[in-house]
């Protein structure tokens, strides 16, 4: 948690110091003056003097000179001041004045500017060409930072003044993913190290777990995503072991800073090597695995010796691969012995996940506008190479953001096998699949059989979760769906169609509790469903029939309970239908008591 300091040099600024100092958490106020919720200080050099190494941010509020002034003795090194921000009395202008990238100020000034209403002043070059912040990015995704030049600076003025860059992203993650997406017109993207020409190129950045023979000034970012395995005789002496594996694992051109865990089986978990490895390589966690949970897992250096002591074909390889989550090894088992008797081996595996091949979204298109899809949603969206969207129930507009180039097919007419075929199809060349599901696919959104397919060819994948239609139907009724005392409980369920219901989930059972039930996919049996729900609920229930939630051609109707079947007969309601029963509809009477006096302590800081 980051502490702030604020000087005040004006009384007539507490009430701006306040306001700060309510929505930044551990924030102290110093002043001169005896102030209430003030710390009192004899002079803001003295107080400079004490606070400047122990606070992560320093917002000054008055004249700038005081602000440099108080802070010239003290300024060292970037990575170590800490941010320091100062503010007009009038809170007009917030300005980012020292350690505005790694200390934290340009982001902290945006952050009060908004909470004041001011204007963020910022003189950073990348922030203002909405440039990458190469000294930052790294820590923000979980990447060690590295490059071969003595002065960091040298290459991020190479980049902010827009010279030629090559980037390299042979792993995928969330900011591969992201630089991909953001990509300023002087960087051209590669995927392997072999297709970059550097004589084009004046600055080479890799976000890899490998090394590269030295060239251009570079960047690395070294992902945490290898896995190192190991394996050992009974009580081996460790003595050098992780100095040559170091060794070893660096002539391979492999990134130790990548290395995310050690992982071995469970009768080496005592082994005076494994606890030198985890010492040696910074402390990283280790996992320890049972033969049960390793004996299925094919490696391609099997020991029959192994097996007879552990019952599993080799160790270091089958442990990495199974902390890879059953990923593929770059670094296939080494053997050592540096003095007799004394045997090791060692294997490297790569996060399956991380691993540049095909990867399938799916994605949760939101019940029907295309503006509430989720903003990662549409980013997939934008990125993937084939969108296959269900075409009954998504409009085609969501589909409007595709890149050129990328292939958009409606899935209506085909069946499961030819789905799952073409998303292979493009999954197999190594491109990204959106799989575009209506309102939240995890919701009647028919995707366990395509999992299961994908988990039998051992598919990546990942699941985006969108605004669901029972949301939507609470937005347009203006409703909330749970009332305090009365209503805390929100079903969601269908009729009983051609798709049987579980006998313990009867609409007529649901609605003893007479919750308020969205009811999915039943405009079709509202007979039945009408009858199941009056065995307990009053005629006199307000509900709701919602044709096409979002949608252009939207449609509400209102009513109770005993005329819910008329309603949808009536207004040649379909399978687009969200059908809404309980008291909470339109409900102004159980108003929720958590903004009264009695719970205004939960919202101090």
């Amino acid at each position: 948690m980051r502490k702030n300091a604020i000087i005040l040099t004006s009384e007539s600024s507490l009430p701006l110091a306040q306001t700060i100092k309510r929505e930044l958490i551990d924030t102290d106020i110093y002043t001169k003056e005896k102030l209430n919720e003030t710390i009192q200080i004899s002079s803001i050099r003295n107080c400079i003097a004490q606070i400047f190494n122990e606070t992560d941010a320093i917002i000054f509020i008055g004249a700038m000179g005081i602000c440099i002034r108080s802070i010239a003795p003290y300024i060292r090194d970037k990575h170590t001041d800490p941010a320091i921000i100062n503010i007009d009395s009038t809170g007009r202008f917030v300005i980012s004045v020292l350690s505005g990238h790694v200390g934290g100020a340009n982001d902290l000034t945006k952050e009060i500017a908004r909470i004041i209403g001011g204007e963020a002043i910022i003189t950073t070059q990348s922030d203002n060409t909405n440039l990458w912040s190469l000294d930052t990015i790294g820590e923000k995704y979980g990447w060690k930072t590295k490059s071969n030049t003595e002065n960091f600076n040298h290459p991020l003025t190479t980049f902010v003044n827009r010279k030629p860059t090559a980037l390299l992203l042979d792993i995928r993650d969330d900011g591969t993913i992201y630089l991909e997406r953001s990509k300023p017109e002087h960087v051209d993207i590669y995927y392997k190290y072999s297709d970059i020409n550097m004589s084009l190129y004046e600055l080479f950045i890799a976000v890899t777990p490998y090394s590269y023979p030295p060239g251009i000034q570079t960047i690395y970012y070294h992902p945490k995503v290898l896995h190192l395995g190991m394996g050992c005789r009974k009580d081996c002496n460790p003595d050098g072991i992780a100095q040559y594996i170091e060794n070893e694992i660096k002539l391979k051109n492999i990134a130790i800073e990548s290395i995310k865990d050690i992982s071995t089986i469970d009768i080496k978990k005592d082994e005076a090597l494994l606890k030198n490895l985890q010492f040696y390589f910074g402390q990283l966690p280790v996992h320890i695995y049972t033969a049960n949970e390793l004996t299925d897992i094919d490696v391609p250096n099997p020991s029959e010796k192994v097996k007879e002591v552990t019952s599993v074909n080799g160790v270091s390889e089958s442990t990495a691969i199974r902390s890879s989550d059953y990923g593929i090894l770059i670094l296939e088992k080494q053997k050592g012995v540096l003095s007799q008797g004394n045997d090791f081996t060692f294997a490297i595996a790569i996060d399956r996940t991380a691993i540049r091949q095909g990867h399938i979204e799916i994605v949760g298109a939101g019940p029907g506008d295309p503006d509430l899809i989720s903003v990662r949603g549409r980013q997939f969206l934008e990125a993937a190479d084939l969108i296959l969207y269900a075409g009954s129930l998504v409009p085609k507009e969501l589909t409007y953001c595709a890149k050129g180039g990328a292939i958009v097919r409606s899935s209506a007419s085909m069946d499961l096998e030819e789905q799952f075929a073409i998303m292979k199809e493009f999954y197999d060349k190594g491109n990204l699949v959106a799989r575009l599901h209506t309102g939240d696919p995890c919701i009647y959104g028919a995707i366990q059989e395509q999992m299961a397919y994908f988990d039998e060819h051992n598919m990546v994948y990942h699941i985006t979760p969108g605004i669901s239609s029972f949301q939507a139907a609470a937005a347009a009724l203006k409703s909330q769906f749970t009332i305090p005392e009365k209503v805390q409980t929100i079903i969601l369920t269908r009729g009983e169609g051609r798709t049987p219901m579980p006998d313990k989930e009867k609409l007529s059972l649901l609605a003893r509790s007479q919750s308020t039930m969205c009811i999915f996919l039943s405009a079709t049996v509202v007979d039945d469903v009408q009858k199941d729900l009056l065995e307990h609920y009053p005629p006199t229930t307000p509900v709701a029939a919602c044709y096409k939630l979002t949608w252009k051609d939207e449609r509400i109707y209102r009513g109770q309970l005993k005329d819910l079947a008329k309603i949808v007969r009536e207004n040649n309601l379909t399978l687009t239908t969200m059908i809404v029963v309980g008291d909470s509809i339109d409900n102004r009477r159980g108003l929720s008591k958590l903004y009264s006096h009695q719970f205004k302590h939960l919202f101090r800081r």
